[in-house]
């Protein structure tokens, strides 16, 4: 009875081993194939290992039936251990150690099944190991910050979708895991400008001559478009003070900021007209700024209409006309100056106004004012849809013309003038008084004593 129970002991440990060996491959190896084909061959998985677990248990009972045969029975009991582990090893994939067992005693057959679990769970951790390693490398894939994303700008970039697959498909864990910690890298964003130089002032500090000197020294050796704007800020709102704007251009710092209203950057142009806007109304700063007088007016011109570098263009030659030295630097652009009159927005339409007022104040500048071809449309702000500021400033435009026109004689020489000019929209053609003496009985009482005002001048 010993031998029988000890070959008995033996068969049953062989059939937990092997049933522990293909319960680790489950786990492990088996994951490495990828999803479809998994799904796929799952009932081939099940049925084998339905017949094998069956095949198992017949032998077991076949070997404790068998027991009580002696020496034959244990011959036996031999054959159909290295039937059925041959029957195992064929199951396994990629598994391909061989294992011959001998008719032994059963001590040597148990350490035979000892020896080949062990070989049967190294070999399985072992392909575990690497497919845990191919999974960290490919799954884990970043992209270089210093590189730009190959999408738009607001375009995110991540790794393709077949290397994040391969990582999970290799990764030794299991698939729950997997799906919980995705290996996707997050959006590779655009980079945004950030400031790193710690600049030595705030934007509304008053500085005194040393200061700005730093500031200016700063500005013109700086090619960071974060510096160059903090530097034309703190110069502009500093330049608002009559004491700085001389200290400014004795610093030689003219110069510094007008060859910043050629770059691309639109902030930074905006930023330079600003800042020589506040240092035109110095008079000795205007004779310097006239030099770029003519190139910040064909900008204005051409930039986009109502941006904010228009509006800033704008201003600074509001400034420098407002004096009759430099006018006749811009007398070219008058039929820019009413197209844009008549196609910008309200903020537009009030500061190109102030514009022409300062050239309709010179009398010197009519006749080449009213010579210029204007829009027809023109005429459509007199209507008293608009609201005061819009009417009082093109009545003022009138006036200032019709006075001009009477002082230069000009109303003797109308044939010198074309149908589509200034000249014949305000005197010849009739319909701007009619639309004035519309504007008579307006419900506003100061638009309403402007018109009176000008018709008791025609």
């Amino acid at each position: 009875m010993g031998r029988t129970r000890e070959a008995g002991c033996v068969a049953a440990g062989v059939v937990i081993g092997a049933g522990a060996c293909y319960c680790v491959y489950r786990l492990t190896w088996g994951r490495d194939e990828n999803e479809k084909i998994w799904d796929d061959d799952d009932e081939d998985d099940e049925e084998e290992s339905s017949d094998i677990v069956e095949t198992w248990i017949e032998n077991g009972k076949g070997a404790k039936a068998n027991a009580g045969m002696g020496s034959e029975a244990r011959l036996q009991g031999d054959s159909k251990v290295k039937a059925e582990v041959g029957m195992v090893l064929e199951s396994g994939s990629d598994v391909k150690a061989e294992v011959h067992l001998g008719p032994q005693s059963g001590g040597g057959l148990e350490a035979k099944a000892k020896a080949l679990f062990s070989t049967l769970k190294e070999q399985a951790s072992a392909k575990a190991g690497r497919g845990a390693r191919l999974g960290t490398i490919s799954g884990n894939r970043t992209l270089a910050p210093s590189l730009p994303c190959p999408g738009g700008r607001g375009g995110g970039c991540h790794p393709t979708r077949s290397g994040a697959r391969a990582g999970s498909r290799a990764s030794g864990k299991n698939k729950g895991r997997t799906r919980g910690k995705s290996t996707r890298t997050p959006a590779t964003a655009w980079p945004v400008r950030r400031g790193k130089f710690n600049f030595p002032y705030k934007i509304d500090d008053i500085l005194g001559a040393p200061d700005l000197q730093k500031v200016l020294n700063i500005l013109e050796r700086s090619n960071d478009p974060f510096i160059q704007e903090i530097a034309l800020v703190t110069l502009g709102n500093n330049a608002a003070y009559s004491f700085n704007q001389n200290a400014i251009r004795e610093l030689g710092g003219l110069p510094i900021i007008a060859k910043l209203i050629k770059t691309k950057d639109l902030i930074i142009r905006e930023k330079a007209y600003n800042a020589l806007n506040n240092l035109s109304v110095n008079a000795e700063n205007q004779g310097k700024i006239k030099t770029y007088i003519s190139q910040v007016c064909d900008d204005t011109m051409i930039c986009r209409l109502d941006s904010a570098v228009q509006m800033a263009g704008l201003r600074l030659l509001t400034n420098m006309t407002v004096t009759n030295h430099y006018q006749h630097l811009l007398s070219y652009s008058f039929p820019d100056f009413f197209a844009l009159l008549f196609l910008g927005n309200y903020f537009t339409k009030i500061q190109i106004m102030k514009l022409i007022i300062n050239f309709t104040e010179n009398p010197a500048m009519t006749r080449e004012l009213v010579s210029c071809k204007v829009p027809s449309e023109l005429i459509s702000l007199f209507n008293k849809e608009w609201d005061r500021e819009i009417l009082l400033n093109i009545l003022t435009l009138f006036e200032n013309i019709n006075d001009n026109i009477k002082s230069e004689g000009l109303a003797s020489s109308k044939k010198e003038f074309s149908r589509s000019s200034l000249f014949f929209l305000f005197k010849e053609s009739g319909v701007c008084i009619k639309k004035i003496k519309a504007l008579a009985n307006h419900n506003d009482l100061v638009v309403k004593v402007k018109v009176l005002k000008v018709l008791t001048k025609l």
